[in-house]
């Protein structure tokens, strides 16, 4: 068998995406990444709608997935709309990678003493998340924001340059950490990255995960792919899906939610912006679906 995996052009992207060729190659699968631009890579606009522009960075890959130029396309989940187009099929979740943020700063601008995020009063943080810049606006509202787009390597190369730091997923910098592609490592230089506690600063839905999509007729593709699912990972990235879907009823709101498996069963933890304030919830349980319920039913006006 011979697979053409769609993915998007970015470093992390095709690191991403040669992970999910090395392990179908683990199974004596051959494969060919096909880079696909997506409207998202085109913009240079910020985004800041809260739950995203939906699909942004997905659309025209699952065209392809759909026309046949493709046979898989992998995504970062937290791409991803809630609902997929007819005819595909998320058929595996590998292993989550690290769900929270960091903060990357500058030596002059980080303060490990300092509540929250770990950085001097009045100092510059660049995002474009409408999420990120919620949480920074309560949190900490004595720092400054700038909006801030591109991709990690860029951002991190913006620190120092126009920022003084910036708030990026830590799954990116994990996966860019080893020289992959024939391209170097991730240049972190003397810049002090820190991860951001969870329950203080939530990530977004599926932060971490990939998606891997497929055609839902094409049995053999599917079953070359459940290898690579997480059962775990899957639960926890299902539920909070199922929170954001119930959030994007018809409400622009900053949401940040996470599920982790643990001890058995699962802890959820939830927060967004509602009129101006923080709204939390957090739940915990054997079913991962039925504390997304629980969360809502808190955390609904």
């Amino acid at each position: 068998m011979m697979l053409k995996i769609g993915t998007r052009g970015s470093q992390l992207a095709r690191t991403q995406a040669a992970g999910i060729a090395a392990a179908l190659a683990a199974q004596g699968i051959g494969t060919e990444l096909v880079i696909i631009r997506t409207a998202g890579d085109r913009s240079d606009a910020p985004f800041f709608g809260s739950i995203g522009p939906q699909g942004v960075f997905v659309r025209e890959i699952e065209q392809a997935l759909i026309a046949g130029a493709v046979d898989v396309a992998v995504h970062s989940y937290k791409d991803l709309p809630t609902s997929s187009p007819r005819g595909l099929v998320v058929a595996a979740v590998p292993r989550r990678h690290a769900a929270a943020d960091v903060v990357v700063a500058t030596r002059a601008a980080a303060d490990a003493s300092a509540a929250v995020l770990p950085l001097r009063q009045g100092v510059t943080v660049g995002t474009a998340s409408a999420r990120r810049q919620a949480w920074i606006r309560h949190l900490r509202p004595d720092l400054k924001v700038q909006p801030l787009r591109g991709n990690v390597p860029t951002r991190i190369q913006r620190v120092g340059e126009r920022v003084d730091a910036v708030v990026l997923a830590a799954a990116g910098i994990e996966r860019l950490q080893a020289a992959t592609l024939g391209q170097p490592a991730i240049a972190l230089g003397d810049r002090v990255v820190a991860a951001l506690a969870i329950r203080d600063f939530p990530p977004a839905p599926a932060q971490g995960a990939l998606a891997v999509q497929c055609r839902t007729q094409d049995a053999a593709i599917r079953e070359a792919l459940a290898p690579l699912d997480d059962a775990a990972s899957r639960a926890c990235v299902d539920a909070e899906r199922a929170l954001l879907a119930r959030v994007e009823g018809g409400c622009e709101l900053a949401l940040g939610a996470y599920c982790l498996a643990s001890n058995g069963g699962f802890e959820f933890v939830a927060m967004l912006e509602r009129q101006g304030k923080l709204e939390r919830a957090s739940a915990d349980g054997p079913d991962a679906q039925a504390l997304a319920e629980r969360v809502w039913k808190e955390l609904e006006p």
